[in-house]
């Protein structure tokens, strides 16, 4: 009995030794996985609480009340008022030019020389003829008296003083164009020296002295000079049709003006009227012609320039004026986002009335003083709080 208690106990000890073991493996497995929830649950009730995140930056601009003109820019062309070719007259050797090429010259001023002994000699031949025809008036003349005299005596027939007086009318008649041939000659001979007709600038001088010029009515004849007026210049650019009342209404009351930018001129722009509308509408183009005229004084402007020209159509008393990067492009409108005392922006829509491309002159629910977003819009929505950084007044920049 012993033996077999021994026997049983020997059998039942590693059944109890294997369920001793799976109860502690089973004990460890719950203790790890009770850790690895705490590792990674407690942490987050002990952690510090996240901070909100700070308000994006956004630079702003005071919006200002001014009286804004409405302008219109174009590309114009300078456009002299007056370009002359300057031609020869008589065919002749030319002697010599008295102005530096590019020179400015005055109407009167001697350009070129050519040479006078064939129109000297001519006209004192034509003097010579003259001379002598009134030589023979005259003895006729006294002969038509004699006759005269004779015929009241008898002594000789009608016929006779008939053919005396024909005679003093002919010797007038050759008289009269002897004389006509003197004043061509003189004319001719003036003509040899050439002097400018206007005031100008001279180009390259075409046909050097010592050369044979031939008239300007022959067919080979060539200019000898170009002369371009400069002082004063037009410039000549056009304007859409749709435009045509505020032009008209600006050139009635004398306020068209136009500013064509030009670097060194004070300012930064040249300034004038405009003085010519033109009187039909290009069809092709749909646009008028307009000109002005400019002083010039220093010579800035040049014939056949291609310029930028400002015209000021309009007038808009006491607008309200922003910034142009405080304008944004919506699905339905243009708005401008404003911020108030909390420092949060607020989206207003608005219409442009004006870009002159610096500043906007707009309409809506934006007042002077407002301080609206000009940079970081893309990161801010409508009641959202917002950090400013800078800010600045609109102000209208030195322009035409």
């Amino acid at each position: 009995m012993a033996v077999h208690d021994a026997i049983h106990s020997a059998e039942t000890f590693p059944n109890r030794l294997t369920r001793r073991h799976g109860r502690w493996w089973l004990y460890g497995s719950g203790a790890l996985i009770v850790a690895l929830l705490a590792w990674f649950i407690l942490p987050g009730f002990f952690a510090p609480a996240r901070k909100p995140p700070s308000p994006p930056p956004v630079k702003v601009a005071t919006a200002t009340q001014q009286n804004v003109t409405v302008t219109r820019s174009t590309i114009g062309t300078v456009v002299s008022p007056a370009t002359i070719q300057i031609t020869a007259q008589v065919a002749g050797r030319l002697l010599a030019a008295y102005f530096r090429e590019g020179s400015i010259v005055h109407k009167g001023d001697l350009l070129f020389q050519i040479d006078p002994a064939p129109y000297q000699a001519a006209l004192a031949q034509a003097q010579g003829q003259l001379a002598r025809d009134a030589a023979t008036l005259a003895n006729d003349q006294t002969d038509l008296e004699r006759y005269q005299t004779l015929s009241n005596q008898g002594a000789i027939s009608n016929q006779q003083l008939v053919t005396q007086a024909a005679t003093v009318k002919s010797a007038q008649g050759v008289v009269v164009s002897d004389q006509a041939a003197v004043q061509a000659a003189r004319i001719n001979l003036g003509y040899t020296r050439i002097a400018s007709p206007i005031d100008g600038k001279t180009g390259a001088i075409l046909i050097q002295p010592g050369n044979v010029i031939t008239a300007s009515s022959s067919v080979s004849a060539q200019p000898l000079v170009t002369i371009a007026q400069v002082q004063p210049i037009k410039v000549s650019f056009m304007l859409p049709q749709n435009l045509l009342a505020d032009i008209q209404n600006q050139y009635n009351q004398g306020h068209l003006q136009v500013a064509v930018a030009m670097a060194g001129a004070p300012g930064g722009f040249e300034r004038a009227k405009v003085d010519f509308i033109g009187n039909a509408v290009n069809g092709a183009s749909g646009t008028i012609e307009l000109r002005a005229d400019f002083p010039n004084a220093d010579m800035r402007l040049v014939p056949g320039q291609t310029v930028t020209v400002s015209a000021a159509l309009r007038q808009i008393p006491d607008a309200v004026v922003v910034p142009r990067d405080a304008v944004n492009q919506g699905p339905e409108s243009s708005f401008v986002l404003v911020t108030d005392k909390d420092s949060k922006v607020w989206s207003k829509p608005v219409t442009v009335l004006n870009d002159d491309g610096t500043l906007d002159a707009i309409q809506g629910d934006v007042h002077p003083g407002d301080k609206v977003v000009t940079d970081g819009q893309l990161r801010v929505t409508s009641g959202q709080a917002v950090r400013v950084t800078g800010g600045k007044a609109a102000s209208a920049p030195a322009g035409p």
